[in-house]
């Protein structure tokens, strides 16, 4: 028996070296049966520390592990708040130590968009899994830069789109794939409210920043989702009401999208306006969500008569969970790096229009 039990061992270790599938399973099963995943969160500005962190607490599969920071008086705060380990806390330059840390399983990047593709292609190249924020990246051109950095390093990469996750937004998505009634024909998709600031990453070009990266990703997503098609043209104008704010980047943004199948949508951004919404009128009836994007609470109304309101207590919580289970049963990613770059065409392509005053072909 001995013998036979040491053969078998031979022979596994055999399949394992040659094919590499099934440490993938062995360590997916023990993952989902024994252990949480440890993340590492990547800059401590407002959305890590309001709204990943506490969301990290109400998570299943998700645990803070790890800590990337170029602000050491911050380090002591969450130190005491999460118990985050001398050993997982790092600084910029030193983000290459995690491929080491066995600890760290995620590294989750939170930075101004102009940060996103150096950081997310430092992560995957830990052999890190990879969680980016939205916007993905300023552009195409990074965007597929951080997609071939995660593939090269056979690691995960999904972007932070919280409201895919939410199960009132995944209802009117369902409405579009079923047809439920009949083919979309308009959509109105708005995403804005008031920024106050003046001296923030949002303003500034540099950083990334101007509305169509931020709430303009808000209003493509909900004329994408409704729609379940990619647009082939935009047209776009782009204005400020307080140009001494916003003298580098856009304020708001007005653009139609053109559909495949003929479908339109008017879409609006804006850090002047607040707004948030999402109508679709459909061949047969309409959908309307009020609001489409915040982070919790995203109801709406059918012709019929049904009520779209499925609870949720905390969207990021949902969202890193699912992501957290697509690694550990390595299934595919419900939003993927592709998903990103897809929202980066459109707005290439509203920049373009505004720009040039003229419609763009995608």
């Amino acid at each position: 028996m001995e013998n036979k039990r040491r053969k078998f061992i031979h022979q596994t270790g055999l399949l394992v070296a040659s094919t590499g599938i099934l440490p993938n399973i062995l360590w997916s099963a023990n993952r989902t049966q024994n252990k949480k995943l440890g993340i590492a969160l990547v800059g401590l500005g407002y959305y890590s520390t309001d709204l990943l962190a506490p969301a990290l607490q109400l998570t299943e599969h998700c645990e803070l592990r790890g800590i990337v920071t170029g602000s050491p008086e911050k380090i002591p705060v969450w130190q005491e708040k999460y118990g985050i380990a001398d050993k997982n806390i790092y600084d910029y330059s030193e983000m290459g130590k995690i491929a080491d840390n066995p600890d760290i399983d995620v590294i989750y990047i939170v930075l101004p968009p102009s940060m996103h593709a150096e950081y997310t292609i430092k992560a995957a190249n830990t052999g890190k899994h990879v969680w980016c924020e939205k916007p993905m990246a300023p552009s195409v051109a990074e965007c597929e830069a951080m997609i071939k950095a995660c593939n090269d390093n056979k690691v995960k990469l999904s972007i932070g789109y919280r409201c895919q996750h939410d199960p009132n937004i995944q209802a009117y998505m369902k409405a579009a794939k079923e047809k439920t009634f009949g083919a979309v024909k308009m959509v109105s998709s708005s995403a804005g409210y008031f920024d106050g600031r003046t001296d923030h990453w949002k303003q500034k070009k540099a950083l990334g920043g101007g509305v169509m990266g931020d709430m303009g990703v808000y209003a493509i997503q909900g004329a994408r989702l409704a729609t379940g098609e990619e647009p082939i043209s935009v047209l776009a104008q782009t204005f400020t009401t307080r140009p001494e704010i916003y003298s580098e980047v856009e304020e708001t943004a007005m653009y139609q999208l053109e559909f495949p199948s003929g479908a339109r949508a008017a879409c609006q951004s804006s850090f002047g306006i607040p707004m948030n919404y999402l109508n679709i009128n459909y061949e047969k009836g309409w959908i309307k969500m009020s609001p489409h994007s915040e982070y919790i609470g995203n109801k709406g109304v059918r012709s019929d008569g049904k009520i779209i309101d499925f609870p949720l207590e905390n969207q990021q919580a949902k969202q890193m969970d699912d992501d957290a289970l697509s690694i550990m049963n390595n299934t595919d990613m419900l939003v993927p790096g592709e998903e990103g770059l897809r929202d980066i065409r459109v707005v290439e392509a509203v920049y373009k229009s505004a720009k040039n005053n003229t419609l763009v072909k995608i």
